[in-house]
């Protein structure tokens, strides 16, 4: 098995000390659980000071390059007073690490930091307590800094690791002790040397000796059924046909793709829906829904001096990581471990599990850090495929998903309809607000105006492509609609958008983003001949607002600068958080300019780079990020929620430019 190591193999490499990294858990096939139920409380399932004064981490949120490896050292490193560089981090690993649902919804910086603050802060009480009775002194004269512990009394000086050699030490996390807020310093990406040169290894770049390579033959559209296939063996290659699945492996991935080539496989197809009727078929099959309601839109409509409804539409879109869904599978006396890039290595574990019919227990499952999945590597069915192929030819098996699997068999962005009607008096008061989401989902589906009659109801629908999580889920879709609404509002009573929504926000913190932004803009600027455009919002504990500013361009639009500003509350790492936003502002375009899955009866029309438009270095404008720090408030995430306003106010910034009204994503003049 890959890497199995007991308590006793992490002492041998870790050394006596300090040890503040394992429990004393039940051990079968090899594999340490390290899972009791709940959130651990004791110090030793999240860190570990080894004799030699290095310091463990263990935590089960994955590193997808959102840079939380550095974000969650910076945690310890100012908790527990020691230099990052002799901090690990171990991720994402079902037998060592505490169990985690997942990585997504931007909860690692509010969760997972303050947990191991929390852990950082009681080790750090321990030791000094250590030291105390080491020095016969007291606490107030000592002084912890550098990794190490001084005592003013003769400055003498210990090192963690030699203040704890020889010690085992198991503590309950102290709740009580006080956490440092974030220092807001800028740290420098732990492993960006070896990331931009190459040598850092994500999941297509592990081995195993005696590795095969797999590949797996995919039906000609969805809903397909396999009704024959031949031949059943080809030299030198494991087929494995089990139902609708047919999978190879073979010695390299030329030989495995070769093999895929050579069978000759019946299909049974049946219909299925197509793209033109998609909004359609979205509103015919939608379940009548629910959400929040404050009012009647009844009166609320009753009272308006202006009404107002309008439709808006987004597409399905793909997520397009730099890589592929990818796993190595190997199989060791009835126990399986996987190395997969995943989300929810828990989860896969799960599905694993019950795939194989086999305990939790003889599962394990790692994760190498891996390039990008923007909410659409939740799911194991790689790692399912790639454990099937392993079973059959009794060894490791590698499987990468081409560029074409991953567009057509992983899961979309979820498409939908959305339908607003409005009031509001002709002094800018909105009295009426009534929207409706079919299909796309519920998330930043109530807005943050003050609406006397409001109603927000989704309406789940039936979905004619797999769709799932996506980078800020619906809260994408219902701000381009709920921001583009507001801009027409604004535009029919003749007021000023920044205006009328500083009128209608009582909210200070989206206040105070919307004037951050307008000002560093020039939004009461006169004299510029292009379009400009405002949205604001709020989601998963962040609030945003940006302005953008455009042309039309031989109908083409062309974003020629875009202002954001976010508040998150305090900030961990100002440069990281920086780069957060300006990738989601550079996803963000391809949503709002050119990403639409095509597809008919079944089949994915434009399942590759060249023919599925995602943003370019010639489609970048002028980014310019303003960080609204609040270091009397939590940290939230940042991963998500700075990618829902640039599409809205690039429509918004579309009708300025020309008067021509939007309301379809990807936006088209």
């Amino acid at each position: 098995m890959l890497d199995q190591l007991d308590r006793r193999d992490f002492m041998s490499l870790f050394g006596s000390g300090l040890l503040v990294a394992f429990s004393s858990k039940a051990q079968e096939s090899g594999i340490a659980r390290r899972v009791p139920p709940g959130i651990p409380q004791d110090v030793d399932s999240w860190l570990h000071v080894g004799g030699d004064g290095l310091v463990t981490v263990y935590t089960g949120k994955t590193e997808i390059g959102q840079n939380i490896r550095t974000s969650l050292t910076q945690a310890v490193s100012e908790e527990l007073r020691c230099p990052a560089g002799s901090i690990s981090l171990i991720m994402a690993d079902t037998a060592l690490t505490p169990f985690d649902m997942g990585t997504f919804g931007s909860r690692t910086t509010p969760t997972m930091a303050p947990q191991l603050r929390r852990a950082a802060a009681t080790a750090r009480d321990t030791l000094l307590e250590l030291a105390a009775e080491k020095w016969k002194t007291g606490r107030d004269r000592l002084t912890i800094a550098d990794g190490k512990i001084t005592c003013a009394d003769g400055g003498q000086s210990i090192g963690f690791g030699e203040l704890t050699k020889g010690q085992k030490l198991a503590k309950t996390i102290n709740r009580d002790l006080a956490v440092a807020r974030p220092a807001g310093q800028s740290v420098a990406k732990l492993y960006a040397r070896d990331i931009v040169t190459g040598k850092h290894k994500y999941t297509p770049d592990l081995q195993r000796p005696g590795m095969l390579h797999g590949g797996v033959l995919r039906p000609p559209a969805f809903g397909a059924t396999l009704v024959s296939v031949e031949p059943d063996t080809l030299p030198g290659v494991t087929i494995v046909h089990d139902g609708d699945f047919v999978g190879v492996a073979a010695p390299d991935a030329q030989a495995a793709a070769n093999a895929l080539r050579q069978l000759k496989a019946e299909w049974k197809r049946t219909p299925q829906p197509s793209g033109a009727a998609l909004y359609e078929d979205l509103k015919k099959t939608a379940s009548p829904g629910e959400g929040p309601s404050i009012g009647s839109i009844e009166q609320g409509l009753a009272s308006a001096d202006i009404k107002l409804h309008a439709t808006y539409t987004v597409a399905y879109i793909a997520h397009a990581p730099l890589e592929p869904r990818a796993a190595l599978a190997e199989w060791d006396n009835g126990a399986l471990t996987v190395q997969t890039g995943t989300q929810r290595p828990f989860g896969v574990r799960a599905e694993l599990a019950e795939a194989f019919k086999i305990p939790e227990d003889r599962v394990r499952v790692m994760v190498p850090d891996f390039g990008s999945a923007y909410g659409g590597k939740h799911s194991g069915e790689c790692a399912i495929e790639a454990a099937r192929l392993a079973r059959a030819a009794g060894k490791p098996v590698k499987l990468v998903w081409t560029r074409e699997e991953e567009f057509t068999w992983g899961y979309f962005r979820p498409a939908g309809v959305i339908e607003v009607s409005s009031g509001a008096r002709r002094d800018g008061s909105l009295t009426a607000w009534d929207f409706h989401n079919y299909n796309s989902g519920p998330s930043g589906i109530q807005g943050l105006y003050e609406i006397p009659h409001q109603r927000n109801i989704f309406h789940p629908a039936n979905s004619p492509l797999r769709q799932g999580s996506y980078r800020g889920l619906a809260a994408t879709a219902n701000h381009f609609a709920r921001e583009s609404h507001i801009d027409e509002l604004a535009r029919e009573l003749a007021i000023d958008p920044l205006a009328f929504r500083l009128k209608n926000l009582a909210e200070a913190r989206l206040r105070a983003v919307l004037q951050a932004a307008a000002e560093r803009f020039g939004w009461d600027s006169k004299g510029t001949s292009n379009g400009k455009g405002l949205a604001c919002g709020f989601e998963k504990g962040g609030y945003i607002a940006t302005c953008a500013q455009v042309a039309v361009e031989n109908g083409q639009i062309r974003i020629l600068r875009v202002v954001e500003a976010f508040e998150c509350g305090a900030i961990v790492n100002p440069d990281h958080l920086r780069n957060q936003i300006q990738g989601a502002i550079s996803m963000a375009i391809g949503g709002a300019l050119f990403e639409q899955m095509r597809f008919d009866n079944g089949k994915i029309l434009n399942g590759r780079f060249s023919l599925y438009r995602v943003p370019r270095f010639s489609d970048m404008p002028e980014i310019d990020v303003v960080l609204v720090d609040r270091p009397d408030l939590p940290s939230a995430g940042a991963g998500e929620t700075p990618i829902v306003g640039l599409a809205p106010a690039v429509a918004n910034a579309v009708y300025d430019f020309n008067g021509t009204r939007l309301r379809a994503l990807p936006l088209s003049v």
